[in-house]
C-alpha cells in the first residue's frame, strides 16, 4: 500500500505539469454542470460542449429541463453516446430536483447519488467543481493511471476513492483527479503510453506496459 508521501510526490510531479485545472465542461450554473457530466459518459467533452450548448438554449434550468418532451431532449442529445437512455435519466433527473429539492442542485455526496444517472463519479465532479466541496473522481483515466503508476491495485473506483481521500489532504482532491486526467491523454495512453517523454517515470511502476 503506498504512503502519503507518495501520493503527495506524484501530485507534486504532476502539479508541476498541470498546475490548477478546471472543468473542461461548459456550464454556467451547478445544475448544467450536472447535465454536462450526466452527458459526457462514452462521449468527449468538446462534443459534450457542443450537444449542450443547443440543450441549454432551450433548458438551462431544471424547471425547463422537466417541461421538456423526452423525445426533444433525445432528439437535441442524439450525437452522445447512449443519448436515449441519457434523455430520459435527464428527464427524471430534473423533475426529481424540482419535485424534491425545489429546483435546486443538493450539495450532498448521499442526495446527488439518489439522482436518475448520477453515480459517485459524478456526485463528486459536482461537488468540486460547481461547489468547491472536496470530491476525488474516479472516472476510467484516472483508474487506469493509479493502477499502472503503481499506488493502487484495484478496480473498484470506490475503494480507490477512499484510499486517495485517506492519503491526499481534502483541498488536493477535485485537482488531483483532473491532473491525473490530463496526464492519461496528453501522454499516459491506455494502449500507447509515451514512458519516453514521461517526467513520472521515475516513480512509475510502469504495471502493465510492455517495453517495445
Amino acid at each position: 500500500m503506498a504512503s502519503s508521501a507518495q501520493w503527495r510526490k506524484l501530485y507534486d510531479e504532476l502539479y508541476k505539469l498541470y498546475g490548477d485545472c478546471t472543468c473542461p465542461l461548459k456550464h454556467a450554473s451547478p445544475f448544467q454542470l450536472l447535465v454536462a457530466v450526466m452527458l459526457s459518459a462514452q462521449c468527449r467533452d468538446d462534443r459534450v460542449n457542443e450537444v449542450t450548448k443547443e440543450l441549454f438554449a432551450v433548458a438551462p434550468d431544471p424547471a425547463s429541463m422537466a417541461e421538456l418532451p423526452v423525445e426533444r431532449i433525445a432528439e437535441i442529445i442524439r450525437t452522445c453516446g447512449l443519448y436515449r437512455n441519457k434523455s430520459e435519466n435527464l428527464s427524471a433527473c430534473a423533475k426529481k430536483l424540482v419535485d424534491e429539492f425545489g429546483g435546486g442542485v443538493p450539495h450532498t455526496m448521499e442526495e446527488l447519488t439518489t439522482l436518475p444517472g448520477i453515480g459517485r463519479k459524478s456526485a463528486n465532479v459536482v461537488l468540486g467543481d460547481a461547489f468547491k466541496i472536496p470530491g476525488f473522481p474516479v472516472d476510467t483515466h484516472v483508474n487506469r493511471l493509479l493502477n499502472r503508476i503503481g499506488l493502487v491495485d484495484c478496480d473498484d473506483p470506490v475503494k480507490i476513492e477512499a484510499e486517495q481521500n485517506a492519503k491526499v489532504p481534502p483541498e488536493l482532491w477535485s485537482n488531483f483527479s483532473h491532473i491525473l486526467i490530463q496526464h492519461g491523454r496528453r501522454v499516459c495512453d491506455a494502449r500507447k503510453p509515451a514512458c519516453d517523454r514521461c517526467t513520472i517515470r521515475p516513480i512509475c511502476k510502469r504495471r502493465g506496459v510492455k517495453d517495445k
